[in-house]
């Protein structure tokens, strides 16, 4: 795919996100649906109720309505021999990817946003409610993979490689449902989650062209340049807050384009904000556990999880943590590149 292509794909996804603010900010304002702040977080957080959630429309929109221009045209200018049996292979692998992220948005995402600028309850789906939607949702997109013909159930850790048999199924099941939360847990501070996947984007673009992967490479793209427009908003101080509508479509696009590519271990390289932010949740939790069980009251390791609120409460700005920690994905993601030269 030539490289002018592809800007312009970017290009076009974030001038689509940037200027859909003007319509979806104040539309969202009509409609009140605005966030609501929970008790226990920072207390300068307050400050930012009402804020409009499900801006995360503005990138979907935006990096969907590329990926579709910009594959149209370079099928249409014979840049793919649609001749070729792997081009439809290819084709519905995009659109399953494509569809995957948008379902799992809508089913966990908007369901969860509505709950709370609607009811007002910032708890959204409860957790078994997410794991059903999680769990159907992985399983149909790791069996239409199957279907494409992906029946290596070999994991893939770049050095070294492991068959996992019959058990790839539900240890894939689980690494993606792993990640999309993660993704979702990164989206606690202005700008955090879009500026993160701005970078892992980039690096999933780069890693899918050398992959030949031209398909997906473009997808990675689309939704870096529409997270850049979308940033336009979403930086402190935020206009308008993607929602779980747009940071489980986000993690849905990381992680399926990743398995997809089968990057196992490269997945964790380039998304290891999204995992250590998670990380810190599962650590504080459990050592939380441990130390009410045995010292009858619990402790923590972090001043508060996810880790940017740590970071948050040691007087961070919002600002220097999107810059560190989108600085940190920058490195790794640079590893993982190298890693495929």
């Amino acid at each position: 795919m030539p490289i002018w292509l592809t800007l312009c794909a970017a290009l076009t996804a974030a001038v689509i996100a940037a200027l859909g603010g003007f319509m979806l900010i104040p539309f969202l304002r009509r409609i009140h649906f605005g966030q609501t702040i929970l008790e226990d977080g920072p207390v300068w957080h307050k400050s930012k109720q009402g804020t409009p959630i499900m801006g995360g429309f503005l990138f979907m929109i935006g990096s969907v309505a590329a990926t579709a221009l910009g594959y149209t045209i370079w099928r249409v200018s014979g840049g793919v021999d649609v001749t070729a049996p792997e081009t439809s292979v290819h084709a519905v692998r995009l659109l399953s990817v494509i569809l995957f992220s948008l379902m799992y948005s809508g089913a966990c995402g908007f369901t969860d946003d509505y709950i709370k600028a609607v009811k007002k309850q910032n708890l959204g789906l409860n957790p078994k409610q997410k794991v059903l939607f999680q769990i159907i949702f992985c399983a149909g997109l790791l069996a239409v993979l199957y279907g494409l013909g992906d029946h290596d159930t070999t994991l893939d850790l770049i050095f070294v490689k492991w068959n996992l048999g019959i058990l790839y199924y539900p240890f894939m099941m689980l690494f993606m449902i792993y990640i999309i939360n993660a993704v979702n847990l990164t989206d606690g501070v202005d700008g955090l989650c879009g500026s993160v996947t701005v970078v892992s984007m980039l690096a999933l673009t780069i890693v899918c062209a050398m992959m030949k992967e031209m398909e997906l490479s473009l997808y990675a793209i689309t939704i870096a340049g529409a997270c850049i427009g979308f940033l336009v908003w979403n930086l402190h101080p935020a206009k308008c807050f993607m929602g779980d509508t747009g940071s489980m479509y986000l993690g849905g696009a990381f992680a399926a384009i990743g398995v997809a590519c089968r990057m196992h271990l490269l997945l964790v390289l380039i998304g290891i904000v999204y995992v250590l932010d998670a990380l810190s949740v599962v650590i504080q939790t459990l050592y939380f556990k441990y130390t009410r069980k045995k010292y009858g009251e619990g402790r923590r390791i972090f001043k508060m999880s996810p880790i940017h609120h740590h970071f948050e409460m040691c007087k961070w700005s919002e600002y220097k943590i999107v810059m560190v920690f989108s600085l940190v994905g920058l490195v790794f993601g640079a590893i993982a590149v190298c890693t495929q030269l």
